[in-house]
């Protein structure tokens, strides 16, 4: 009976899918409508609000203050001003004086930098702020600092200039080689247009010298409420929101005379603007090819269509390029193409590449071949089939967690919306529109395409790469003859290869469950199988389609020689390029279409295993794979060959990068010159690897199933699952037999120790703090170390930032390891000025001293203990911590139950173990001091 039914119902279906496509048809003038779980309203004075009701993460509303204002509207002597005020809203308002702001949200949970945020670009400027919503005072008091950012900033001399030195510091770290070659060929890509000489972060001179009232010009003109929107989501009652928005916000009022609020074009040119850009500090060599478009919003069910047709053709086209990559000699290390709003005024079709230093001409021509290449014989009803299942598989994961949604990803969307109208009708509609229309869009349509994007006019080439003896750049006409040879090349359509419907052929011989343990400290159950590995399943509602995997077993490649350390490193990520049994990575891809399943297996130091995630529907497709990297990992010369020219396109002037350069430098310092300590490989390394011991490494660390231990944390039922990890699992070649690691003897020198590393031509500055030694592993330890990280982080933001105006970001974290030995590290981290360093280090010690000798305020201590609470309750509700949480548990033996009291220790956190912890563990014995200067310094 029931086979009769199903027959029934997919006899039905097409005509099901019809009549929605012909409702479709029948609304396609229509708005797009707006989601009714999100309510939309503009006040009297033109200020705009989103409210949504979500429970994920409980207890807590993400609240946006967005000004659709950016740099573009700065006047001349206003460039960076925009930026600036972002900075000042931090800074005094009227009802929060200078630090008051950022002390009081800290107090509540909220931590500086990685909460409480804001940005600014082009066209808009967004101000972040996640808090508590189960307290009315927080709440209020919430809502209350939006109000004062949106109209109550004071903006005071003393501040303005004590934030100079701040933002001197931002602008300071985006100097570099990326940004001297964007310099000139922003210019190009943005020719005639204001967009070229409006970059948010300003101009130094104009940041150091503007005038008091030249910023308080630019915050009355442009922050009023006809240019704002509030966006509320989260734990809270909408209808008691908006009336506490109305309250607080219909009070605001617009200027008497208004600026007027302008959008600047984008001209468009018949000709083809080239751009080639060279810097000696640049560590890779990169392409850009534009094809600029007028604008196209997304208005109508049309529009919505339209832009379905879109994400096919780009997603089509990406894994193209996706598999040219894999090729022995590949054109690029990396590329990709897509089409989108390119600024407010302007979409654009475009291609990016990263190549080699000498494959600019052979990584562009293939970027412009396998356009042509669509542009003359298209896609193939295959490729069409396959993604038109993988963009529909996307819609309904999003659409069966609609309930388990985070509040940010709301709050981002009607950003959007409020921005540049991006539709918000909601997943629910999103997933039925999707499921009604992909059916019917043709090959053709997406085919036609290209023949609108392609063309010779309104192109831009833009190429970027390292100034380098004996390497010669190409020049505009060798990038323009580049263009047409390869444009007039003869080019044969895409072959896509039959592909197989299953991974295995033949089933396992499954393998038994020899024993279940219940652990109820953490509500999972620990079974063994008869080859004797171990599964830890934790069956939870967190999501509704989702199952996190994590794998291990200890050994690594600290079981090998010296000589096979290359190889070992290497073996995961080369088999992860290969593939397994006859199926490359673009083949399981491909063959992965219309599921979520993701599979990768590694090899660390000291320990391999693999990670993954799936859904419910899909867990038996991600145990086949699993199943496969441990038994038929695939042997590909021609795989192993395009990992290692594309590891020659990523070394082969890394090393001309600063940071590059100081991160190598440091970790030698740290590893002694340890010729395994984790440098990076040079190009002479990477092509003497051997790929047949590489392999033999690979198969020699999984060839023992017995060892390894599996968690798989999610939404399943145990029972049902048992007996596909029988099958898949179980089945496994195992012993009971287990490996340990090898210390490899890799240890920091002595302290105290100081050493200047010089690289750049930049006036910027990198200093690294470390104590560093053997302890004995203890868990309350540990968490002293990691809080007293937490406590140090916030007083230097006050002192370093805030007080000295020295530093942007700054940052100290604790932590112990047990693994090769047990040792602590506690490292203290920032960037500056050149001149600036020795002072801002002897500030940081000084504090460090001041905590050994006083301990921290209450306040302070009160400060990271809130938001530690805020923050594991979040934990508490997601998959990926509890698979890294039993995972530790079991890599480092620790008790089960320390993840479930964890509160308990917060609470008899007090000043003196943090003073303790910092006297026994902060001594200058254990201190090491690495500091990047510019060469000229």
């Amino acid at each position: 009976m029931k086979k009769v039914i199903w027959i029934a119902v997919w006899l039905l279906f097409p005509a099901f899918l019809y009549a929605q496509e012909n409702q479709i048809q029948g609304k396609i003038n229509q708005e797009i409508p707006i989601d009714p779980d999100v309510k939309v309203g503009v006040l009297e004075n033109g200020l705009t609000y989103y409210i949504r009701h979500n429970e994920k993460p409980e207890d807590k509303v993400e609240l946006r203050l967005v000004v659709n204002v950016g740099s573009m509207m700065e006047d001349e002597d206003q460039q960076g001003l925009a930026h600036f005020m972002e900075h000042m809203a931090f800074n005094g308002t009227r009802n929060f004086e200078k630090n008051e702001l950022v002390s009081y949200l800290q107090s509540v949970g909220v931590k500086f930098g990685a909460d409480l945020n804001a940005y600014t670009s082009f066209d808009e400027t967004v101000y972040i702020l996640p808090i508590p919503s189960d307290d009315e005072e927080i709440l209020n008091k919430g809502l209350l600092v939006l109000e004062d950012w949106a109209s109550n900033v004071l903006l005071t001399d003393e501040e303005i200039d004590k934030e100079r030195g701040v933002v001197i510091e931002e602008w300071r770290l985006g100097q570099g080689a990326n940004q001297r070659m964007r310099d000139e060929w922003f210019p190009v890509m943005f020719k005639d247009s204001r967009y070229a000489e409006r970059l948010p972060i300003g101009k130094k001179e104009v940041l150091e010298n503007f005038d008091y009232e030249t910023l308080r010009k630019f915050y009355r003109d442009w922050y009023r409420p006809d240019l704002m929107a509030i966006v509320a989501v989260g734990d809270i009652d909408v209808n008691e929101m908006e009336k506490m928005i109305k309250e607080r916000f219909g009070k605001l009022k617009n200027p008497e005379n208004p600026r007027p609020k302008q959008l600047f074009d984008v001209p468009d040119h018949p000709e083809t603007f080239v751009s080639v850009v060279t810097d000696k500090e640049a560590q890779f060599t990169q392409i850009q090819l534009v094809y600029k478009q007028d604008l196209e919003k997304t208005e109508t069910v049309g529009d919505f269509r339209r832009d379905a047709v879109y994400s096919l053709y780009n997603g089509m086209l990406n894994q193209r390029l996706s598999e040219l990559q894999e090729s022995a000699d590949p054109p690029f290390l990396f590329a990709s193409s897509s089409y989108g709003n390119m600024v407010r005024t302007k979409s654009s079709y475009s291609s990016f590449a990263v190549v080699g230093e000498n494959g600019i001409e052979k990584g562009l021509k293939t970027l412009v071949r396998e356009n042509e290449r669509v542009k003359k014989y298209g896609f193939t009803q295959g490729e069409l089939d396959r993604y038109k299942k993988t963009v529909l598989n996307r819609y309904e994961v999003a659409f069966k967690e609609k309930d388990k949604t985070e509040s940010g990803r709301y709050a981002s969307e009607y950003i959007r919306n409020f921005l540049s109208d991006e539709p918000i009708p909601g997943i629910g509609y999103e997933y039925e529109f999707y499921e009604a229309v992909l059916p019917s869009i043709t090959l053709e349509e997406v085919n036609g395409l290209a023949a609108n994007w392609i063309t010779d006019e309104n192109r831009v080439v833009v190429i970027m790469g390292p100034d380098k003896e004996g390497l010669t750049m190409p020049g505009t006409n060798d990038i323009l003859e580049i263009l047409n040879e390869a444009q007039s090349e003869e080019i044969t359509p895409y072959e896509d290869k039959e592909l197989a419907t299953t991974f295995i052929d033949t089933m396992p011989t499954p393998g038994k469950i020899t024993a279940s343990k219940e652990l109820e400290e953490v509500e999972a159950t620990e079974l063994t199988l008869s080859n004797g590995m171990k599964v830890i399943l934790k069956s939870t509602d967190f999501k509704n389609d989702e199952i996190v995997i994590r794998g291990f077993s200890m050994g690594g490649r600290s079981l090998y020689s010296e000589e096979d350390d290359l190889e070992a490193s290497n073996a995961g990520e080369i088999v992860a390029e290969s593939g397994v049994r006859e199926f490359s990575p673009s083949d399981i891809e491909k063959m992965l279409s219309g599921k979520s399943v993701f599979v990768g297996a590694f090899i660390g130091t000291y320990n391999e295993g693999m990670s993954g995630s799936t859904t419910p529907e899909d867990l038996e497709t991600a145990l086949q794979l699993m199943h496969l990297y441990f038994t038929a990992p695939r042997k590909d010369a021609d795989a192993f060959s395009s990992f290692v020219n594309k590891n020659k396109m990523l070394m082969q002037n890394l090393m001309a990068s600063p940071q590059f350069f100081y991160s190598d430098k440091l970790s030698r310092i740290l590893s002694q010159n340890h010729p395994r300590g984790g440098y990076f490989p040079t190009v002479a390394e990477m092509e003497s690897i051997d790929f047949d011991r590489s392999f033999e490494i690979y198969t020699e660390r999984f060839a023992n199933a017995g060892d390894f231990t599996f968690f798989f944390v999610g939404n399943f039922d145990i029972e049902q699952i048992k007996p596909m990890l029988e099958l898949y699992l179980g089945s496994l070649p195992g012993s009971a037999s287990t490996e340990s690691y090898k210390d490899l003897g890799i240890r920091p020198p002595a302290g105290p120790l100081k050493e200047e590393i010089k690289k750049g031509t930049d006036p910027k500055s990198t200093v690294t703090m470390i104590y560093t030694g053997p302890a004995a592993y203890d868990l309350d330890e540990s968490y002293y170390l990691s809080s007293l990280g937490e406590v140090l982080s916030n007083k230097l933001i006050e002192i370093l930032r805030e007080e000295k105006g020295g530093v942007y970001g700054v940052g100290a974290n604790g932590s112990m390891t047990k693994i090769p030995y047990e040792n602590y590290t506690f490292r203290i981290g920032f960037p500056c000025s050149p001149e600036n360093t020795q002072d801002l280090i002897n500030a940081a010690l000084a504090e460090v001293e001041k905590i050994k000798k006083e301990g921290v305020s209450d306040e302070d201590l009160q400060k990271i203990k809130e938001s530690q609470r805020r923050e594991r309750k979040e934990e508490l509700e997601r998959n990926s911590y509890w698979v890294s949480a039993l995972f530790y548990s079991y890599y480092y033996d620790l008790p089960l139950e320390r993840v479930k009291n964890f509160n308990e220790k917060i609470d008899a956190l007090t000043s003196d173990k943090l003073k303790e912890t910092a006297k026994k563990y902060l001594t200058e014995d254990h201190f090491i001091q690495v500091v990047l200067m510019p060469e000229d310094n």
